[in-house]
């Protein structure tokens, strides 16, 4: 068998791991939740052995089945916490996104890695989509010779029930809003491929029809990156009646690239002035069509972290990639409150600085 794996909290994105590490053939030694019911559920959905050790408690299972990797799957707020307990009792990690809902938790579990030589990935899984993969690519080719501006729109649907299912969900406390929780894959993907260092942010949030929740159902900015070039973000969770798309924009001067579909897993544009390889085929060859927003990129995703601490290197994402990420974001979140743009990079900000933001 492969490295000794746990899971840690059963809810909605946990059948995406748990199918990734039988895939990627790990020894499931323990499932956590503070539901039993979510265990059982899991338990039964993947014909797991009844005799897998199911816990409450987190920490009482890092101490008795000592996980060589655990994934992460519980409320958003919880993570960094649960993170720093894990390094702490040796575990390799994957963090579902977000990596933690503060700069400063965040730092913690980057500093505690380095110190104990853990391997941590932040679950940006759509950074494997092979669409997602070739554009990538084209970027480290400079086929886009200057990047000039690149944009991220998520424009999807959450109604009361979704919200209903998992109380904490767009709380500031636990998640966040639409920005945090539903765009934040596509946020990272904007920030990736434009060239990561952001020098100022300009954004607008608000709490349209979502009364019931705490944070924003509609997110807007205007990102300024340290090589000149420029992005647009707009996340939603208010367009009727059902999800519509998730698309990515790369243009440069001498390149237009348009990725789209469920979870950016089409290419829907391919033009570059070197016309080395034909649009057609390119759009033919990395299309894949998952049957959720979640894609396909578990499971590479698993194998590139396995291959990472077999060998003792970095993931290809990061606890640092995923710091970037949050604070993109909360960068977001800082400006619209402050009603000024924001200067990066930031040391200190969390989801909970903006409670009572949209209080009626």
């Amino acid at each position: 068998m492969g490295l000794r794996y746990a899971i840690i909290g059963c809810g909605r994105i946990s059948p995406n791991h748990i199918a990734a590490a039988i895939e990627n053939e790990l020894e499931i030694v323990a499932l956590c939740d503070i539901e039993l019911e979510n265990i059982k559920d899991k338990m039964s959905k993947f014909n797991l052995p009844p005799s897998t050790p199911q816990y409450t408690d987190y920490n009482e299972l890092l101490a008795k089945e000592k996980p060589q990797l655990v994934a992460i799957c519980t409320e958003s707020g919880k993570h960094g916490q649960i993170a720093l307990d894990c390094i702490e009792a040796g575990s390799h990690l994957i963090i579902e996104k977000p990596i933690a809902l503060s700069l400063e938790e965040t730092d913690a579990i980057i500093k505690k890695a380095k110190e104990k030589n853990i391997k941590v990935s932040a679950c940006h899984q759509n950074r494997f989509n092979k669409s997602i993969q070739k554009i990538r690519e084209a970027v480290e080719e400079e086929r886009f010779g200057r990047l000039l501006h690149g944009t991220a729109h998520i424009r999807w649907n959450r109604g009361e029930e979704y919200y209903k299912q998992a109380p904490w969900r767009g709380t500031w406390e636990q998640d966040g809003g639409a920005l945090m929780n539903q765009c934040l894959h596509n946020i990272d993907l904007l920030r990736w491929m434009m060239g990561g260092e952001i020098i100022e942010v300009v954004g607008m949030t608000d709490n349209l029809k979502h009364n019931f929740i705490e944070a924003e159902d509609l997110g807007m900015a205007l990102i300024k990156f340290s090589n000149g070039s420029y992005g647009i973000v707009e996340g939603t969770t208010n367009i009727y009646p059902n999800n519509l798309e998730e698309t990515l924009y790369l243009f440069g001067e001498k390149g237009t690239v348009k990725a789209g579909g469920k979870s950016v897993n089409l290419i829907e544009e391919w033009q570059f002035a070197d016309k080395l390889d034909d649009p057609y085929e390119v759009k033919e060859k990395y299309q894949e069509n998952p049957s959720n927003v979640y894609g396909f990129g578990h499971n590479p995703l698993y194998a590139d972290v396995i291959d990472a601490i077999q060998n003792d290197r970095p993931p290809f994402v990061t606890a640092e990639d995923g710091r970037r990420a949050l604070e993109l974001v909360l960068a977001i979140y800082k400006s619209a409150a402050e009603g000024k743009s924001v200067k990066l990079p930031l040391e200190k900000c969390s989801s909970i600085d903006f409670k009572g933001r949209f209080d009626r």
